[in-house]
């Protein structure tokens, strides 16, 4: 039938027509809104029906004529109170018109009809913002994600995320996205699949969408906190914090991922007040008293720390993690009945104990302190082993990869290459690094120079392996054939503003105003030929310790992050042979730019050596150097509490104890130990043979 016959007509057959009509006119609305307006008001001129007049208003807005559109949508909500798809469209024009207070009268009455539908109240919720009723919006935005939670097709993705079907969910979140692109929950969940994904950008800029769009949306912000943090954008982080703390849903969450936050930042002691609020509310939270134990290490405040740990442990038995944060300490020694309780809360039957893996291999690296403290080195080495390989199980290391990987950098850093480089990068003398394994000494170093008037001491800081890790992406891309190719390819000004970056970035943790400052991450040995073209103007020292005394040091020590090298003697072997190796080939690159500090010197002699140190520094000796002990900054590693004591030489030989059980380590050191302290012959030959190579090619990398 016609259309200007079936708007005439009172037969089934013209009201069907009809209606078909208003369904094309309704699918012109996104692409050809002028012809569903024209043909919304055909209808609307000869029939009178209120579903064309709706369409007609919704034309108009669409056209970007709000103001028209809310004129005739006053009469349709007067005719039609309860119609939600009217009360709708009236919020939408009036927000599109800048009539906040319309629109929000009219989303109160949406939401208080269908109080399931979310994208009524992430409307108020913008609504309310404008009208600086901002509390009121925040709890609209959590009504929002409440709301939402029970959407089907956001439950369907979420379940396939949390089956692994990532693809499935990320299918299902972007054609939603492509349908309405301001859906923030839509958004934190891609994101999330992002970044199950690896994809972590994409997963930033997704969860940042998502709270831009919601900014009460606190999971999503909460998460967006997790996300910084793991990439070490400490500053931002901080303030999503800041915003979450203010949360009218203000939970105890919110105030434990504030502390986490500030513990990054070496904010400790602020740390420390949250915790002890939190606990004063709550004692009975062991995980919380486990944090505070960790905070009062790092301030030195041992007793404390003690206090704290136990009583983390009395409330949860199993709690690794605490077990082993008390060994740690190095100066408590456990008695017979706290082996006893670890060794209850191993037993698979034993009730309350141990189940996840992390607490196993804590309760193993405990009780391996404890039975060595005690004498038993036999049980110790069992317990050390066995907490080793569980945890080795939880890592990822490939020693071939990496031994490549280091030996590929020794090729590219030579003589040549470096002097080909010319000048570049930033000349700022600030950064001083302190590099080498773990447990070689690096934080006695710190601590000495720290206790200097002209040094800061800050933590290991991330940002050098980032950068790093940025420039070996761009490798792994395809961008570049190899790391030397990429590396060749930087500009004088591209390394200018790296190392600018790095200062940059490290800003955040420079709370004085000394001219220079300590970056303590031990694996940057693997960066100093990157150091040296960005940051020309930084030192850079090198902590070594015999390899037997610091891989077996490094072996019993359970590290909290990184370190993924030191859960197997023979892997932690190959590495100390890797690190000696590079650092001479960068020894023979660049004589003297490295400066080297062998432990067993350094506490058989202190004076000399600390004297050698500051004259490599360009610093004035200080006595305050000798006595760093005294000095009551925070410190964040292994030997935070060694190094609140005067220098023992106890240590040096510790090792010996349990040579009968370290021969894969003896043997896969081989020369590289015999020789110390000097660097066995055949590296140096091979490294001198290869720099010879890469000379003779250097014209080929530019």
């Amino acid at each position: 039938m016609p259309l200007d016959a079936a708007l005439t007509s009172q037969t089934p057959a013209g009201a069907r027509e009809i209606s078909a009509a208003l369904d094309r006119a309704a699918q012109l609305l996104d692409t050809r809104p002028e012809d569903a307006l024209a043909q919304a008001e055909t209808i609307l001129e000869a029939s009178g029906l209120p579903q064309a007049g709706l369409l007609a208003c919704q034309a108009l807005r669409r056209l970007g004529r709000p103001q028209d559109a809310l004129a005739r949508l006053a009469d349709l909500v007067r005719d039609q109170p309860r119609v939600p798809a009217v009360v709708w469209e009236l919020a939408q024009a009036a927000s599109e018109a800048g009539d906040s207070g319309r629109a929000i009268a009219a989303l109160e009455t949406l939401t208080g009809q269908l109080p399931a539908v979310a994208g009524g109240w992430f409307l108020m919720a913008k609504e309310l913002r404008k009208a600086g009723r901002l509390d009121d919006a925040w709890r609209a935005d959590l009504a929002g994600v409440r709301a939402s939670s029970s959407d089907p097709e956001l439950l369907e993705a979420a379940v396939a995320m949390n089956e692994s079907r990532l693809d499935d969910g990320a299918a299902i979140l972007t054609r939603r996205l492509e349908r309405s692109a301001d859906d923030a929950p839509a958004c934190r969940l891609l994101g999330e699949i992002q970044w199950r994904r690896g994809e972590i950008d994409e997963a930033m800029a997704l969860v940042e969408r998502a709270v831009t769009l919601a900014p009460g949306f606190d999971l999503a912000r909460e998460f967006l906190i997790r996300l910084l943090l793991q990439n070490n954008r400490l500053t931002d982080a901080f303030g999503h914090a800041e915003t979450l703390s203010a949360s009218p849903a203000k939970t105890a969450g919110y105030e434990l991922i504030m502390a986490s936050v500030l513990v990054r930042l070496g904010d400790q002691q602020r740390a420390r007040e949250i915790y002890e609020r939190l606990l004063a509310r709550q004692p009975d939270q062991p995980l919380v008293w486990q944090n505070l134990g960790h905070v009062l290490k790092t301030l030195g405040r041992q007793a404390e720390a003690v206090g704290a740990y136990r009583q983390a442990v009395a409330r949860a038995p199993a709690m690794g993690e605490a077990w082993w944060s008390l060994a740690n300490l190095k100066t408590v020694r456990l008695d017979g009945a706290d082996i006893a309780a670890m060794q209850q809360a191993l037993e698979p039957a034993a009730e309350g104990g141990a189940a996840k893996p992390e607490d196993i291999f804590h309760l193993h690296f405990a009780l391996g302190k404890a039975f060595e403290d005690a004498g038993d080195d036999a049980a110790a080495f069992r317990h050390y082993d066995q907490g080793n390989r569980l945890r080795r199980t939880m890592v990822r290391h490939d020693a071939d990869a990496f031994s490549a990987e280091v030996a590929a950098t020794a090729k590219v850093f030579t003589a040549a290459f470096i002097a080909t480089r010319g000048d570049g990068g930033c000349p700022a003398p600030d950064p001083i690094f302190v590099t080498g394994l773990p447990r070689s000494g690096s934080t006695l170093v710190e601590q000495i120079l720290a206790s200097h008037s002209q040094v800061e001491g800050t933590m290991e800081l991330a940002e050098m392996m980032m950068i790093a890790g940025r420039l070996q992406a761009r490798v792994d891309e395809g961008e570049f054939a190899d790391f030397g190719e990429m590396v060749a390819a930087l500009t004088p000004a591209d390394r200018r503003r790296l190392g600018e970056e790095y200062l940059e970035r490290t800003q955040v943790h420079r709370r004085t105003g000394k001219p220079f400052f300590i970056d303590k991450m031990p694996n940057n040995w693997q960066h100093i030929g990157l150091i040296r073209l960005v940051l020309p103007g930084a030192r850079v020292i090198d902590a070594r310790r015999h390899p037997l005394s610091c891989c077996f040091s490094g072996w019993k020590q359970h590290f909290a992050r990184g370190q993924a090298f030191s859960y197997d003697l023979v892997e932690i072997g190959r590495y100390y042979r890797d690190y000696v190796g590079l650092m001479a080939a960068f020894d023979a690159a660049v004589p003297g730019a490295v400066h080297r500090v062998h432990y067993e010197n350094m506490v058989g002699d202190t004076e000399s050596e600390v004297r050698r140190l500051l004259a490599y520094l360009g610093l004035a000796f200080e006595p305050a150097c000798l006595e760093f002990w005294k000095n009551d900054r925070a410190v964040r590693t292994a030997s935070s509490e060694q190094v609140r004591t005067p220098i023992f030489t106890d240590g040096i030989d510790h090792w010996k104890r349990f040579r009968p059980w370290l021969g894969p380590l003896i043997e896969t050191l081989g020369d590289v130990a015999t020789a110390y302290p000097e660097v066995p012959a055949g590296l140096l030959q091979a490294h001198s043979i290869a720099g010879r190579l890469q000379n003779d090619d250097a014209t080929d990398v530019r």
